[in-house]
C-alpha cells in the first residue's frame, strides 16, 4: 500500500489492527440511488491505499448484490482487508417488498453459507446481527455465531443496534469485537447507555452514518428534492419537508469550526465522531460510505483534524435541536428498546 495516511484500532479486545476509518460500501448497489461500478471499484482501491483496512457490507445490501460486488476486490487483497457482513433482515414470506428481522439458529446458518459464498472466502473477519429479533433470546443467538468461530466460518462477532443491556447478556455467552450504531452530530442516543457497556467491555464502536447519510456533508437539503426516487433517504423523516428546513440551519456551528481548519464540514463532521475515542475511552472506527475516491480521499484526511474544546463546545448543542427522527420506525434501533 501507499500513502498509508490514517492511523490504527484493535476490534475489540483481541481482534485485528485496522484503519481507524472503515469503508461503508452499502450505497455501492443499494439504497442511494444509481452508482457507477468502474467508479466504486477506483474508490475501494484507493481506500486501501489510504489505510482504510475495514469493509463493511450485508447481506441485505441489494438481496446480496453488495456482498457479489465487493468479492473480486476482496480476494485481490485478501491478506490486507477485514470483511464485516451481516445477517438478520429477512424478506417476508408474503410480501417480498417487506423485510422482517429473524435471529433463529437454521436462518442464521443458511445466512452465512450464502454470504460465504457470494463473497467467495472461507471465513468471515467480522460478522454481525445487522438487528436484534426480540422474540429468539440473544443469548441463544450468540451461541449460535459462537458456533460459527469454532466451526472456522467466522472470527470475530458483532452487534448492530443493541441495547447496554443485550451487549452485556451477549458478551456473557462470547465476546463481542464490535457494536455498529449510528453515531454522529446528529445522532447520539448511544451515548447515555451504549458507550459505557462498551467501554467497561472492551467492544470497539463502529458508528455509521458518521456523516449523517450524507446531509451532515451539505450535499443535499432536502431529499424529496434533491435526490432520486429510489432514495431510501426521502423515507427518513428528518430529511424531508420542515424538518429538513430546521435542520439545514444546524450546520452553521459545523460551517465556523469549518473554517478555522480549512476543511470541509463533512471533514469537522468525522472529526467529531473520531474525536469520541479519546472523548469516551474506547475505540472508535466509524465507517463513512461513498462511491468516489475523492470523496475517500476526504474522509481519510479528517482523521489528523483535532478539535479543540471550545469547538466542541460550539457543536456540543446540535444533536438537541435536530428535527426528526434518524428512522420513521425506530422499534429496531438500540434507542428503541432503552
Amino acid at each position: 500500500m501507499t500513502d498509508s495516511t490514517i492511523p490504527t484500532a484493535r476490534l475489540g479486545e483481541d481482534g485485528p489492527e485496522v484503519g481507524v476509518q472503515g469503508l461503508g460500501c452499502m450505497g455501492m448497489s443499494f439504497a442511494y440511488g444509481p452508482a457507477d461500478a468502474k467508479e466504486s471499484r477506483a474508490t475501494l482501491e484507493r481506500a486501501l491505499e489510504l489505510g482504510v483496512t475495514l469493509y463493511d457490507t450485508a447481506d441485505a445490501y441489494g438481496a446480496g448484490e453488495n456482498e457479489k460486488f465487493l468479492s473480486p476486490f476482496f480476494k485481490a487483497h485478501r491478506d490486507e482487508v477485514v470483511i464485516a457482513t451481516k445477517f438478520a433482515l429477512a424478506v417476508h414470506p408474503d410480501d417480498p417488498t417487506r423485510r422482517i428481522i429473524r435471529n433463529d439458529a437454521p436462518y442464521l446458518r443458511s445466512c452465512v453459507e450464502a454470504s460465504l459464498k457470494r463473497l467467495d472466502v472461507d471465513v468471515i473477519d467480522l460478522y454481525y446481527m445487522h438487528r436484534r429479533d426480540v422474540n429468539v433470546p440473544i443469548e441463544e443467538t450468540v451461541g449460535v455465531m459462537a458456533e460459527l468461530v469454532r466451526e472456522g466460518k467466522v472470527k470475530q462477532l458483532g452487534l448492530s443496534e443493541v441495547t447496554a443491556a443485550e451487549l452485556r447478556a451477549a458478551q456473557g455467552v462470547h465476546p463481542i469485537a464490535a457494536v455498529q450504531s449510528e453515531w454522529s452530530l446528529f445522532s447520539r442516543d448511544i451515548e447515555a447507555h451504549v458507550v459505557p457497556a462498551a467501554r467497561e467491555l472492551g467492544v470497539t464502536l463502529v458508528p455509521y452514518s458518521p456523516l449523517g447519510r450524507g446531509f451532515l456533508t451539505g450535499s443535499f437539503t432536502n431529499a424529496d428534492q434533491d435526490l432520486t426516487a429510489d432514495d431510501f433517504r426521502r423515507q427518513q423523516p428528518r430529511f424531508t419537508g420542515e424538518n429538513a428546513a430546521a435542520n439545514v440551519t444546524l450546520l452553521d456551528p459545523i460551517r465556523t469550526v469549518a473554517g478555522a481548519h480549512d476543511a470541509t464540514i463533512g471533514q469537522i463532521a468525522l472529526a467529531w465522531v473520531q474525536q469520541q475515542s479519546q472523548v469516551h475511552g474506547l475505540p472508535v472506527i466509524p465507517i463513512p460510505g461513498t462511491r468516489k475516491p475523492g470523496r475517500v480521499e476526504e474522509n481519510a484526511a479528517a482523521t489528523t483534524i483535532e478539535l479543540t474544546q471550545e469547538e466542541l463546545a460550539l457543536l456540543e448543542p446540535i444533536a438537541d435541536k435536530v428535527a426528526g427522527d434518524r428512522y420513521a420506525d425506530m422499534r429496531s434501533t438500540s434507542a428503541g428498546r432503552e
